[in-house]
């Protein structure tokens, strides 16, 4: 993701293209959870401390930015998670070209739960990392891969956990988590460059069409804050109204009332086509896009603000 230095085109409509697969489903369990109630209305209780294992576990296999020998083994650590945690799973491969007329093998990873649910929302993040440093303060260090603990793998892992307990707790409405690929490859002044994975997969939702979208990225740091993405609010003020009400009812306070800057990330694809979209990114981290952006600079405790917050917010949509 990067903060847009050209006028935006989110005014833009782009029209659908890909089939769903069909979802394995997982009964219910009565459970409590603070903030959440108690009994099949309720949500499971998210884990921090797991979900942060599966920052670390990505962080393990290496640098993971498209076209390395760990892109292809986080691809493949991914898609057996999510058949573990139950979820009917697909692979959606596609070239990314660039502006430069380079070409990137990528695929975005796509799962699903609750499939008679005609209510669906979608849970994205993406999972590649970058390839270059190019914010590094020491210039030898530009070109080469930053590890994507927070810029990658904190988004991801908070899906991760969400899915593994959508495996256990059958979800009140559908639940599609989507991991993309090809966000973060771009060279800093080209916007067209990022944002590949989802770009790819709006423009080919055919009769898929979610009630909502919420993407989160960077939401790993220690002394989590997450404001309002700018343009979030500008075109999907209701969605990110709503979200956000959930989390001070429930008092978590890493959510706060006013609006931070704007972002390109994968959530404008969908803003485009028309989809109430949100992005939940705290882009204020000095380890953005540097080598330093490692596992020690990401906090449990942040991971679980997002998480507990999105299990609410679906467990909320089947009331």
């Amino acid at each position: 993701m990067r903060r847009p230095n050209l006028n935006s085109r989110v005014g833009r409509t782009v029209r659908p293209g890909i089939k769903i697969l069909p979802l394995l489903l997982a009964g219910w369990l009565l459970i409590c959870s603070p903030g959440g109630g108690c009994g099949p209305s309720g949500p499971p209780v998210f884990d921090g401390e797991a979900a942060f294992d599966f920052l670390e576990e990505q962080c393990r296999i290496g640098l993971r930015y498209p076209g390395s020998r760990e892109h292809r083994l986080l691809q493949r650590y991914l898609a057996d998670k999510l058949k573990d945690f139950r979820a009917n799973v697909s692979l959606q491969p596609f070239e990314g070209v660039l502006s430069t007329g380079d070409t990137l093998h990528l695929i975005n990873i796509i799962s699903n739960y609750n499939r008679e649910a005609k209510k669906r929302i979608l849970l994205g993040a993406h999972y590649d990392t970058r390839p270059v440093a190019d914010r590094d303060p020491d210039p030898a260090n530009r070109l080469k891969p930053i590890p994507g603990a927070n810029d990658g793998a904190s988004g991801v892992a908070v899906l991760l956990e969400i899915a593994r307990l959508l495996g256990e707790h059958k979800p009140p409405v559908g639940v599609d988590i989507i991991l993309f690929d090809g966000e973060d490859y771009g060279e800093a002044d080209k916007a067209e460059d990022f944002c590949l994975g989802s770009s790819y997969f709006a423009r080919h939702l055919k009769g898929y069409w979610p009630a909502s979208v919420i993407i989160v990225d960077m939401v790993g740091k220690k002394d989590l804050v997450l404001k309002k993405e700018a343009y979030s609010d500008a075109y999907s003020s209701d969605l990110l109204e709503e979200i956000f009400s959930v989390a001070h009812r429930m008092g978590i306070s890493e959510f706060r009332d006013e609006v931070g800057p704007s972002i390109i990330d994968d959530h404008l694809p969908f803003i485009r086509a028309g989809i109430p979209s949100v992005d939940l990114i705290d882009f204020d981290y000095r380890y953005w896009h540097t080598i330093q952006d490692t596992p020690d600079k990401c906090s449990p405790r942040s991971l679980e603000a997002v998480g507990r917050v999105l299990l609410e917010y679906i467990w909320q949509q089947g009331s």
